[in-house]
């Protein structure tokens, strides 16, 4: 396909690009420089190049790169193309100037739509909500039903589910297209119809979206407003889109980063996305330099109390974060609810009794064989105990105290949490150190 841009050969480029699946289309695309590209824009109608972007994964600069290499009416015609729900995902990555551009000079009731659905806050199911969905009236036979939806197919995002509403447009129903199909032409709709129907708030949270969508195992689900009126439907492939954004999301926070960094990023703008909290790591790491600083005398009585600092610290932050994932985890997913959140604090206790007394004993013999002192070797097994008891339990409070301020409980990240416990370790293995110090000192 190279070389058909090359030799300028359009006929060569169009059968072998549109043989391909869309998602290899903007694969492709996405791949080009900007002369081939300004090729592909005078190969390719808006209504081709629309299907390319509707399955294109760029980021936010390429968005504005890439239109800005169209003639306005040009993309103007192409959003008209798209679906409004990937419509306006695209516009959304463009400034407020750019957007009332395009849709000042795109056709009416396509500018009309995309309007309606860039008014929805982001990340809430009126955001990621498409308008192309299909709807009959209960009183209507299933012959009727089928002439609509042959009619309003093409247009459709999906067809597997036909709802159905009252004169009000309020969601009274659904059928599924194989009902309609296995079903005699002159029976009511209202007849055949499923009218308890899950459906979510315009404003509901995107995550939460994703979690129903999951766990009944829908191709679709109907959104609405407070009044039950239909507003739209959410399908499978944007909840996909939900679940990969918001899991890539999560796990940038436990990495210590405000959003993942791109390979395709600069050293500079990765730095500004990791340093802030580096410099809040930094003060506590700072913090706990301070606190090994008032137990210099500690630890000019018994020096060997420094080799198991590392030791003690590793393990607080390492049991932390174990405990930290569980809680994120199951906060993410629903299973951790008011009902559970007790259960999970008395099961990380006891994790952590059960992990602390285990290396405790370990670290003991370990220690004892290795120094020949028992008190040392009690004196480290005992912090550990406590360590780890305490580490876990702040690893498993934290973010459930976060999810209870309405705080998204990733920010209680993997470096931040193992930091805390370091500083918590540190307190225990010197308090105890200097308390029986009488012991330690021959």
């Amino acid at each position: 396909m190279i070389k058909a841009i090359t030799e300028d050969n359009m006929e060569e480029l169009r059968n072998q690009l549109l043989e391909l699946h869309p998602y290899d289309q903007a694969k492709f695309f996405s791949k080009l420089s900007k002369v081939e590209r300004t090729q592909i824009y005078h190969y390719f109608s808006p209504e081709e190049m629309a299907l390319i972007f509707e399955n294109i994964e760029i980021d936010e600069t390429e968005y504005e790169e890439f239109l800005s290499e169209m003639h306005p009416s040009f993309v103007a015609t192409m959003l008209s193309s798209m679906y409004a729900d990937d419509a306006v995902d695209l516009l959304n990555e463009l400034d407020k100037e750019q957007v009332a551009s395009y849709l000042t000079i795109m056709e009416d009731g396509a500018a009309r739509e995309i309007k309606d659905l860039l008014h929805y806050e982001e990340y809430t199911a009126g955001s990621i909500m498409t308008t192309e969905y299909i709807a009959i009236k209960e009183y209507q036979t299933v012959r009727s039903a089928m002439q609509i939806l042959k009619a309003e197919a093409p247009r459709a995002e999906s067809i597997y589910y036909v709802y159905v509403i009252d004169e009000d447009k309020r969601l009274a129903g659904v059928i599924s297209l194989r009902d309609l199909i296995v079903t005699e032409d002159d029976t009511f709709i209202s007849e055949i119809m499923y009218d308890r129907v899950m459906s979510v708030s315009v404003s509901e949270d995107q995550e939460e979206v994703a979690r129903k969508m999951k766990d009944y195992n829908f191709l679709a689900l109907p959104v609405v407003d407070f009044q039950n009126h239909l507003l739209g439907i959410i399908t499978v492939d944007d909840i996909i889109d939900v679940m990969a954004e918001e899991a890539s999301d999560d796990y940038s926070k436990l990495a210590g980063v405000s959003d993942m960094d791109g390979i395709d990023k600069g050293p500079l703008a990765a730095a500004k996305k990791r340093l802030p909290w580096l410099v809040i790591l930094l003060f506590l790491g700072m913090l706990t330099a301070s606190i090994i600083g008032r137990f210099e005398a500690t630890l000019d009585q018994v020096a060997i109390l420094a080799v198991f600092i590392p030791l003690i610290a590793g393990m607080a932050g390492n049991t932390g974060t174990q405990a930290l994932a569980v809680a994120v985890r199951g906060i993410a997913t629903g299973d951790v609810d008011k009902e559970s959140r007790a259960k999970l604090i008395l099961r990380e206790a006891g994790t952590g009794v059960i992990t602390g007394t285990s290396c405790g004993f370990l670290v003991i013999m370990v220690v004892y064989v290795w120094k020949g002192d028992i008190y040392l070797g009690i004196l480290v097994g005992i912090s550990i105990l406590i360590t780890l008891i305490v580490a876990t339990l702040a690893g498993a409070l934290v973010p459930l105290l976060m999810h209870k301020l309405n705080i998204d409980p990733a920010v209680a990240s993997g470096p931040f949490i193992t930091t805390i416990n370091d500083l918590i370790s540190i307190l225990i293995y010197f308090g105890l150190a200097t308390a029986f110090m009488h012991y330690l000192v021959q």
